[in-house]
């Protein structure tokens, strides 16, 4: 695994929002611990070519590297909390997307 930048994209639908909002409120400490910085989201995101991802929430988080994404993932806390989301916030994705090495 290199230390080039990851990103990582979520779809997700928003079914029960005071559910969410508990997942809301422990994530972004979590992020931070592991690296992660919150880019954008978007609630109605615009596809110009293929198939739309599923309406709702899609979100892009980025880490500075692949093992720090992965840290992020299955650190425990966050695995705790991820059960609000699940709740009240089913996934479509959540896709890590890796960045470009720096050139030369």
């Amino acid at each position: 695994m290199s230390d080039v930048p990851v990103f990582v994209l979520a779809n997700l639908v928003v079914q029960d929002a005071a559910e969410y909002r508990k997942y809301e409120k422990g994530f972004f400490p979590i992020l931070k611990r592991h690296g992660g910085e919150f880019v954008t989201y978007d609630d109605k995101p615009h596809t110009f070519e293929g198939s739309t991802p599923r309406p709702g929430r899609v979100i892009i988080f980025k880490f500075p590297s692949e093992e720090q994404a992965r840290q992020w993932y299955a650190d425990p806390e966050y695995q705790a909390l991820s059960v609000h989301r699940r709740a009240g916030a089913p996934l479509e994705f959540l896709t890590m997307v890796r960045g470009m090495a720096p050139r030369a």
